[in-house]
């Protein structure tokens, strides 16, 4: 959602079909041996003294500028509906990163309660309604886009927030952590991720009959720029694929209102008379919104914002270890094999493997069962990542809460709204 994009500001030469699918081919799927991750996190803002209340605009805009100010190690960017997201650096570790992150945090939680204001971690804003605070030609335009396919998206615009794990694509060679393999384990494993971290069965103050609300509004939205390719053959054929005969959401402008075409894919618009610039498949680029994108390296798009100040640490450490080391990535890809004949011919998020996780959580039995493998393989490659003894224990403990009692974060929500007491 913060993709940093620029105006149209300046006529461009058009790029062909040809063109496009080379060069979405070149700069997707960058190989090597992995070596950097990094972590994207969304949170909702509010009020310090009740996280029901929203924050006034006017408030949020002074803490904004106040953050702006601040030397993070992280890039700082606003949502549509004001919520703050941190995209750390390229880390050389898991712990670099959890240390960076962490002290950005804390800077930011720090000069936000200077304004009697707070952070929350939801995947979908439990209270209130959908209210835009960046008014942006880009965010008018996806506003007016989304819109025709139902309510979704403004919900997805405004109301919702995850944990975004980015990892290196992987050896351009076969096995464990080649990244055709790491390909197809993402969108096998995503679904694991989904059921084991969903956290938002609320919204407006309601209970939604889904563990994960927000990856529900995904599943929900426009199917031509959610779903996944098709992830039988090679990866970056099949995205070239995908980018070219997604609809194009909008049509930048230097000045005004950016345009919104009916059904025009960016196939069709390099075969037109006013063909698009290489700035325009950046941009188109951006606009795509499947649980993984890769963008050179992979970003796992499916992990709903978690509980507690550092509840963030557990997805990203769960997923680093199932990806960079080799062992736990064979025990992943093994225990999530079975899954893949559930998950049937429909991609993700719409499979049925997919919609499971979403609604059900752990209280589904294989995605419990898988999910209990892989918990457990990661916690044995946490020490071989570098991984502190507080990391491992963040895990140790999410396990023993959530993953071995078939329960996830959702639940003990759950818990709260109906008045039960929360399992110790």
């Amino acid at each position: 959602m913060s993709d940093s994009v620029s105006g149209c500001t300046e006529h461009r030469s058009g790029v062909t079909e040809a063109e496009v699918e080379a060069l979405v081919r070149g700069i997707c799927f960058k190989t090597g041996p992995p070596r950097t991750l990094g972590v994207e996190l969304e949170w909702h803002v509010h009020e310090l003294r009740d996280p029901r209340l929203p924050a006034p605009p006017a408030r949020l805009e002074a803490a904004y500028a106040a953050l702006r100010t601040l030397p993070l190690t992280s890039a700082l960017t606003i949502e549509p509906g004001g919520q703050l997201e941190l995209s750390s650096a390229p880390a050389a570790s898991l712990m670099e990163c959890v240390r960076s992150v962490s002290a950005d945090l804390d800077a930011v939680r720090a000069t936000l309660r200077e304004s009697e204001l707070a952070l929350s971690g939801f995947g979908h804003e439990p209270w209130n309604p959908p209210t835009r605070y960046l008014r942006e030609p880009r965010y008018d335009a996806m506003e007016v886009y989304l819109d025709r396919f139902g309510p979704e998206g403004r919900a997805m615009m405004c109301s919702s927030a995850s944990v975004q794990v980015c990892l290196d694509a992987g050896y351009e060679e076969p096995g464990p952590l080649g990244h055709e393999r790491r390909w197809w384990l993402a969108h096998q494993l995503g679904a694991v991720l989904v059921a084991a971290f969903a956290h938002s069965p609320l919204a407006r103050g309601r209970t939604t009959g889904w563990r994960s609300t927000r990856q529900a509004l995904w599943a929900a939205m426009d199917p031509g720029r959610t779903n996944a390719p098709a992830l039988d053959g090679d990866p970056r054929g099949a995205w070239a694929r995908l980018a070219l005969d997604a609809p194009v959401m909008c049509v930048r402008a230097a000045e005004g209102p950016w345009g919104v075409p009916g059904g025009m894919t960016f196939r069709e618009w390099t075969r037109s008379d006013a063909p698009p610039s290489r700035e325009d498949l950046d941009y188109h680029l951006t606009t795509l919104f499947p649980p993984i994108r890769p963008r050179g390296h992979l970003e796992f798009r499916m992990i709903d914002a978690q509980p507690g100040a550092d509840g963030w640490i557990v997805p990203l450490a769960v997923t680093a270890a199932l990806f960079e080391d080799a062992e736990a990535a064979e025990t992943a890809y093994l225990s999530v094999k079975p899954l893949a004949e559930r998950a049937g011919s429909l991609p993700p998020p719409r499979n049925p493997l997919w919609v499971a996780a979403a609604r059900s959580g752990l209280a589904d039995p294989e995605l419990r069962e898988a999910a209990t493998v892989c918990f457990a393989a990661a916690a044995e490659a946490l020490p071989r990542l570098g991984a502190s003894t507080e990391v491992q224990d963040a895990v140790a403990e999410f396990t023993d809460r959530y993953v071995a009692r078939g329960r996830c974060p959702a639940d003990e929500l759950l818990d709260l709204f109906h008045g039960k007491d929360i399992p110790a």
